[in-house]
């Protein structure tokens, strides 16, 4: 690792990947969104695959147990109860990670 590497900010990451069913792309979009911003996250972002089957989310997190504060939330509860009828398969995952060092930056 170098010293730039080393120097770089950690992330804590969960990593959502959805199966929906087909045609409720953008029913699972409305019902997906949370109700406020969760306290502690970053950011987030959304990615689709081009048939509009699966969607993965990222959210980045100032802490593990922010994420989990959220993940065990009412607030939380109520957003996955309101996304079930458009979900078919789930996986999710939390990771620690760091910006890549790319030639040329």
């Amino acid at each position: 690792m170098t010293l730039e590497e080393a120097a770089m900010e950690e992330h804590f990451v969960w990593v959502t990947t959805r199966r929906i069913k087909e045609g409720t792309l953008e029913e699972f979009e409305r019902a997906w969104r949370p109700e406020s911003r969760p306290e502690g996250m970053r950011g987030a972002f959304a990615y689709w695959s081009e048939d509009g089957h699966e969607v993965t989310g990222v959210s980045l997190w100032e802490s593990r147990q922010a994420c989990d504060a959220w993940r065990s939330s009412d607030a939380e509860r109520r957003r996955r109860e309101v996304m079930a009828p458009y979900v078919v398969d789930e996986r999710e995952s939390f990771h620690l990670g760091r910006e890549l060092t790319l030639p040329g930056r």
